[in-house]
């Protein structure tokens, strides 16, 4: 939410290194996609990534999902288990955090004409300790993006998703997962704790990125890619750290 598919664009390539054939897609309303859809929500974004593996010929796939878009992973894994293998859930969103009162606070932040100074001043708090050369001009451009005709209106109206479908459809999810979280995202009260529920939930592993926030794609590709990649290539030895 309010990010674009070039947030993955540090791990892509060497996922491709890796031999991985890898597709990236925004989310509705967001990056290069259109804004003339009836839903923003978790199931709309799982049903477009049902899409997208099946538009690639189909078969099983390891969804890579992060902030809402784990969310999407999930519902997408327990209604077509047979397109989804894998799940690597990051800093994943995948039940509602805080009161109804705090979700509806936020909602009225979010609203113009306040909302878009209020996004821009929230969202580079949401990065960790470090960050790549590039980082400055990912958020510029990433702002900017939200800028364009329509855009807002779907950034609240995504602002406005319940992650409530995909907490429930968490016991019907048999994809072997990981869970990868920054111990400094603020997302979170307790990111540690967030990751070990969300792991004991799904029967899956956790790893912690030490200083990263949010988007440990974004902010440590190398780090990532280190806790994921034995994941993904189905190495039994893989160490979880417990953070």
């Amino acid at each position: 939410m309010g990010e674009s598919r070039a947030s993955f664009r540090h791990l892509v390539p060497s996922l491709v290194d890796a031999g991985f054939r890898v597709a990236v897609m925004d989310l509705r309303g967001h990056g290069d996609s259109s804004v003339s859809f009836d839903a923003y929500d978790d199931p709309a974004a799982a049903g477009d990534v049902l899409a997208v593996i099946d538009a690639l010929g189909g078969g099983s796939a390891t969804v890579v999902g992060n902030s809402m878009g784990a969310a999407a992973g999930v519902l997408a894994a327990a209604e077509r288990p047979d397109a989804v293998e894998r799940l690597v859930l990051i800093g994943p969103f995948v039940r509602d955090h805080g009161s109804a009162t705090t979700r509806l606070f936020m909602r009225m932040l979010l609203a113009r004409p306040w909302g878009p100074r209020v996004w821009r001043s929230y969202f580079p708090s949401l990065f960790g300790q470090s960050t790549p050369a590039d980082h400055e001009e990912h958020v510029d451009r990433a702002l900017a993006l939200l800028r364009r005709p329509g855009r807002w209106t779907a950034f609240q109206a995504t602002a406005r998703t319940s992650h409530a479908p995909a907490e429930a459809a968490l016991p019907r999810v048999n994809a072997a997962t990981l869970v990868v979280m920054g111990d400094k995202d603020r997302d979170f009260p307790d990111p540690v704790t967030e990751a070990a529920w969300v792991a004991g939930a799904l029967r899956g592993e956790r790893r912690m990125i030490p200083g990263a926030g949010h988007y440990p794609m974004a902010e440590q590709p190398a780090e990532t890619l280190a806790a994921i990649l034995p994941f993904l290539e189905g190495s039994d030895d893989q160490e979880v750290s417990h953070g």
